[in-house]
């Protein structure tokens, strides 16, 4: 029987959701940090629970033949990627293989669902166009980073390889103009400080917008810091502040304020233009996004006969790639600002077709329904918790000729496809995409 702090060599078998390695002896479960599948390790058991164990990893006695050495020198403390010890193809396998095991799980049939390799990047580095980072003071120095890993202390860093070399760039600006002008970081423990965060988006042209979140509205050298700030970063054409002096983990609050430019930058999706204001939802991972959008139009085959829903269709995606086929699109998201940049981004691309609503999708939906408005085509696109029974519910009575989900959570992806089988649907095909390379 296992104990704790006792000492034991084992092979990893397996990978869990969370980027853990799995383990087994005594016919429990052991997850280990910092280990990929086929690493023979020394460990220590940490915790014994009643259905499984941690361990801590002590050395790797032999490693897996696909682990290699981290490119990223803070690898071990940071807690933004969990696979930059394993070689990445074996990381499209992986994340092949998991979308699998949670339909498995689900209880869907695999047996005839062609899920295809999952689609990667040439060059799988520097393809973040968002970083959020803490701004912490330690040691009477200023932290600016990700969080370590399991906790929420900031790892000070001076690059990171899965954002752009711009960011990096403003990071260290801004660190320096922090000291140079005295203004404190934000404090956890005691409320006290200034800055508790930076926000950087950047585009396909390297166009910035900032985005500095603040516990108090006006402080000390703010002109200064954000005068020096745009002036030797020519990248930069917005910068926004954000009040936020509640006494949570949320990173923005509900007050935005422009400092300079115009609050907002554009993009460009599938030679689609899009504004982005700072609480915008827009993919990260742009060569991805344009491959993962691409398929979903693709898979769901529309015609100009054709009306569609896009479901959590954010500011408008989607829906307006699948407006220059359809012949309606419905847009329905929960967030009013997302709505209002969806609305102006069907004119600015001169997209007449489309129709947003702001509301619960579980609400909204079932309410078009009521009104005789039906879809032939509906594309779903929630958040991690997947979609809410009403609006599964309301897909399965309203009886689309397809159903297209994309999903950031393969577990409730696999949940909701055995929700639709069970009114009536059948999974067809699966098409993986790595949105976010050497990461879960």
């Amino acid at each position: 029987m296992l104990q704790e702090n006792q000492i034991l060599d084992v092979e990893i078998i397996d990978l869990n959701h969370m980027g853990k390695g799995v383990a087994k002896s005594d016919n429990l479960v052991i997850f280990v940090d910092d280990v990929i599948p086929g690493d023979i390790a020394k460990i220590k058991i940490t915790e014994i629970k009643k259905n499984y164990a941690l361990g801590e990893l002590i050395t790797i006695i032999k490693p897996s033949e696909n682990r290699i050495d981290s490119a990223c020198g803070f690898f071990e403390q940071c807690g933004g990627c969990q696979l930059m010890h394993m070689n990445y193809e074996e990381q499209l396998k992986y994340k092949r293989e998991r979308v699998i095991n949670e339909l498995k799980r689900a209880g869907v049939n695999t047996e005839e669902v062609t899920v295809n390799d999952t689609l990667g990047m040439k060059t799988p580095f520097r393809y973040r166009n968002k970083t959020t980072f803490s701004v912490t003071e330690k040691n009477n120095d200023i932290f600016i980073g990700p969080y370590e890993q399991g906790t929420y202390n900031t790892v000070d860093i001076s690059g990171c390889l899965i954002q752009s070399r711009e960011a990096d760039e403003v990071v260290n600006l801004f660190k320096n103009l922090m000291i140079k002008y005295k203004i404190d970081a934000y404090d956890k423990m005691t409320g006290k400080g200034i800055v508790r965060n930076i926000i950087i988006r950047n585009n396909r042209n390297n166009e910035l917008m900032i985005v500095i979140v603040t516990t108090i509205e006006n402080f000390k050298n703010k002109e200064e810091l954000i005068d020096n700030l745009v002036s030797i970063n020519s990248n930069i054409k917005t910068v926004i502040q954000n009040i936020n002096n509640k006494n949570t983990n949320l990173v923005m609050g509900r007050k935005n304020k422009v400092l300079y430019g115009q609050g907002t930058i554009n993009d460009t999706i599938d030679d689609l233009s899009f504004v982005i204001s700072p609480e915008a939802f827009f993919q990260v991972n742009p060569e991805q996004t344009e491959k993962l959008y691409q398929t979903a139009i693709q898979y769901a085959d529309i015609n100009k006969d054709e009306v569609c829903f896009d479901i959590y269709c954010g500011i408008g995606t989607i829906s307006l790639m699948a407006a220059k086929y359809a012949k309606k699109v419905y847009g329905v998201e929960i967030v009013e600002q997302a709505v209002v940049d969806a609305r102006a981004n069907a004119l600015n691309n001169n997209i007449h077709n489309v129709e947003f609503f702001a509301g619960k999708a579980e609400e909204v939906v079932p309410k078009l329904y009521k009104q005789k408005i039906k879809a032939d085509v509906v594309i779903v696109d929630p958040p991690r918790k997947g979609c809410e029974k009403p609006v599964i519910d309301t897909i399965i009575n309203m009886s689309p000729k397809k159903v297209v989900y994309v999903s950031c959570n393969p577990s409730t992806l696999a949940r909701d496809i055995k929700l639709l089988e069970e009114g009536g649907y059948k999974l067809i095909k699966a098409q993986p995409v790595d949105m976010f390379p050497w990461t879960v």
